[in-house]
């Protein structure tokens, strides 16, 4: 089974971005999260991304930490605060306060762990309560370099986004397949979305 996506429409967002500004370094500056259970994977798809490295020997995210890196989407620079939340139920009381202002969150599962799916579900009633239903998500399912340990299908992903009505992407840190496109996809859907306000 490889790597893949699925793309499905996602709701309105209510960006309070930066503007353009003459002689600004960048056009827009959009907050996400990724969050999920412990140890899906949330850090090393950070680390992927923001300075395109891995290691297998990471420990536990404390509280938050935060990352920044500008992408360039249709001749528009966005600059891209991603906050990694921690995944640990005893930090969700932490991490809640940084839903608040947030444009996007990455939601965020081990396709070799079953209960960091079931637990989707869980983690989207928190989106709601904490950052309103209008935020845009993106489903990913992470790790799916890991094909013999695999215990969610592609198709079990690509279901649970088309019910939730969120693009979904399968993910691999290790092998950054997918990685930079998921962060893309995400910063495009903002874009588009603040566009039509």
């Amino acid at each position: 089974m490889g790597c893949g996506s699925s793309k499905s429409s996602g709701g309105g967002v209510s960006v309070e971005s930066t503007g353009p500004k003459k002689g600004s370094e960048y056009d827009f500056l959009f907050k996400l999260l990724i969050i999920g259970d412990s140890g899906v994977g949330k850090s090393c798809l950070l680390l992927r991304f923001s300075d395109d490295i891995f290691t297998d020997s990471f420990i536990s995210t404390i509280g938050v930490d935060f990352k920044i890196k500008t992408v360039e989407i249709e001749g528009v620079k966005i600059k891209l605060q991603i906050w990694d939340t921690a995944g640990q139920e005893r930090f969700r009381t932490i991490t809640s306060s940084y839903y608040r202002g947030a444009h996007g969150i990455i939601v965020v599962y081990d396709v070799t762990d079953q209960k960091s799916f079931d637990n989707i579900t869980k983690w989207l009633k928190e989106i709601d309560t904490f950052a309103g239903g209008a935020v845009q998500k993106l489903l990913v399912g992470n790790k799916c370099d890991l094909v013999n340990e695999r215990t969610i299908t592609m198709e079990q992903g690509k279901a649970l986004a088309e019910g939730l009505k969120i693009p979904f992407v399968e993910t691999s840190a290790k092998s950054s397949t997918n990685v930079e496109q998921a962060f893309l996809m995400m910063a495009k859907d903002i874009k588009e979305n603040n566009a039509k306000k």
